[in-house]
């Protein structure tokens, strides 16, 4: 989409008398994918056209005419009724098509001061700044799922890993908790690229503005952006815009990634530590006992999609100098693409978590394993004044005892472990407790009871003003 295009076969202006070759028209057609742009192209063709009422530029009749067109056109984008038509190759030019055959003439006027260059680059900050709310609200949602399980499992311990080997025992609300901050963090990512859509294109014509007494803070204005673009080279040819949404948007994959990973491992017979709803597993073709995390693993398969969106545009984007290109035009489908794999990983998600079964006693059963202790151990050397790496040793020596001979660690007596140092004061049953592992963990960010509930109260009130901050910009917008 550039101010290069083209009507119903033949070169937009008087420069062009030969008709374009039917291949270029059907290789360089973008109204297949861009029309996901309709209603913000729309919207801005209203402002334009009241920016340019007001300025006299056109007569106040003509820019009533205008928007009231436009208006009947939006009815039909949002009714599913407007005729799309692959001829008039992209979405700029299908809704200028469409207000000339409402309104006739006086829909030329409608692009007067303006190009294609600086509408699309408008058209894609609106269609961002909506998105980027959107998929806020999807991570918001998914969080809130996981609020409600680690609140309904704050007492279910379970093993925590280190290179997928049993390693300390934790909550297994502090181990939701942690996707939690994950995703807090992805949220946070999609509202700082937001802040920055702020500049509006529009006015910017081709590459270097106009000659005409365009009216720029007014339409800015009517769009909601807080002022003008400040350079027309820039307005016209970056897609920082959408470069950032895809950097979000693949850090954010790779966090569902993992937390599907884990669901994926959970779920299986080996761990049993969880099952998946029905609503959100598959059966097999042939074996009838099969439950399948098809969910998860999909989540986890598109996050690899995801990745390649950002590292397309990236590619596009590296090479070209100012202003406008005719590559940008590939700058929409990875976004695109991205956008509808997030929000759709999102929501599936958020509905596998909030339906999952957890196998407390399961978790429980494989926490209880001393060796997780085992650290534990070497800190009560510690608080009897042995160094770190001497008491790290002396228990490295205990545990290699332990797995030599077959024994439970939990059994060893006082004299047993003057074996390997002589500063234990206690035998390893008096000195090893799940429980009171978990409660000795009280520093912040720990696994101890009450800092778990702190966290969880902390998250919800996090979570609530997450989602008054997103309805107020909504209403803001409207």
């Amino acid at each position: 989409m550039s101010d290069t295009g083209r009507r119903r076969g033949k070169a937009w202006g008087g420069r062009f008398s030969g008709a374009t070759d039917p291949a270029v028209e059907r290789f360089s057609a973008s109204i297949h994918f861009d029309q996901a742009l309709a209603s913000h192209d729309v919207r801005g063709s209203i402002a334009h056209a009241r920016m340019l009422g007001a300025s006299g530029l056109i007569s106040a009749e003509d820019a009533d005419t205008l928007v009231e067109g436009l208006g009947r056109v939006l009815e039909e984008i949002e009714a599913g009724e407007f005729p799309f038509d692959p001829a008039a190759e992209d979405i700029h030019m299908n809704i200028e098509a469409r207000l000339t055959e409402l309104l006739g003439p006086v829909a030329g006027r409608l692009h007067t001061g303006r190009s294609r260059n600086d509408q699309v680059a408008t058209d894609l900050l609106l269609f961002l700044r909506q998105v980027c709310r959107g998929t806020q609200i999807g991570i918001w949602e998914l969080v809130a799922a996981l609020i409600e399980q680690a609140g309904d499992h704050v007492d279910t311990v379970l093993p925590g890993y280190t290179h997928l080997q049993r390693a300390q025992p934790v909550r297994l609300a502090h181990h939701w908790l942690a996707y939690v901050e994950m995703l807090e963090r992805d949220a946070g990512r999609f509202a700082d690229a937001a802040a920055r859509l702020d500049r509006a294109p529009l006015g910017s014509g081709a590459l270097a503005g106009s000659t005409l007494p365009l009216d720029r803070e007014h339409t800015a204005a009517a769009l909601g952006f807080a002022g003008p673009g400040r350079n027309s080279l820039d307005s016209v040819s970056s897609r920082d815009g959408a470069l950032e949404y895809l950097a979000a948007a693949a850090i954010c994959m790779v966090n569902l990634s993992r937390l599907s990973e884990e669901l994926v491992l959970w779920s299986s017979a080996e761990f049993g530590f969880i099952e998946l709803a029905d609503a959100y597993s598959t059966g097999s073709s042939l074996m009838p006992q099969k439950k399948n995390p098809d969910v998860p693993e999909l989540v986890r398969g598109k996050t690899g999609r995801v990745v390649g969106d950002l590292t397309s545009l990236l590619v596009t984007m590296k090479g070209l100098p100012l202003a406008y290109n005719r590559d940008l035009q590939e700058d929409k489908e990875p976004l695109f693409d991205a956008v509808v794999t997030l929000r759709d990983s999102l929501e599936v998600l958020t509905g596998a978590v909030a339906t999952l079964r957890v196998d407390g006693e399961r978790m429980r059963a494989a926490a209880r394993d001393p060796m997780l202790l085992a650290t534990d151990l070497a800190e009560v050397l510690v608080q009897e004044r042995v160094p770190f790496r001497e008491a790290h040793e002396a228990v490295g020596r205990v545990v290699a005892h332990c797995v030599e001979k077959d024994l439970d660690l939990g059994a060893l007596s006082r004299e047993d472990l003057h074996a390997f140092h002589d500063a234990f004061p206690a035998s390893a049953a008096e000195l090893l407790d799940l429980e009171r592992s978990l409660e000795a963990r009280s520093l912040p960010g720990g696994t101890a009871r009450s800092v778990v509930r702190e966290a969880l109260e902390a998250a919800a009130q996090r979570l609530d003003a997450a989602a008054a901050r997103l309805e107020a910009g909504k209403e803001e917008d409207s």
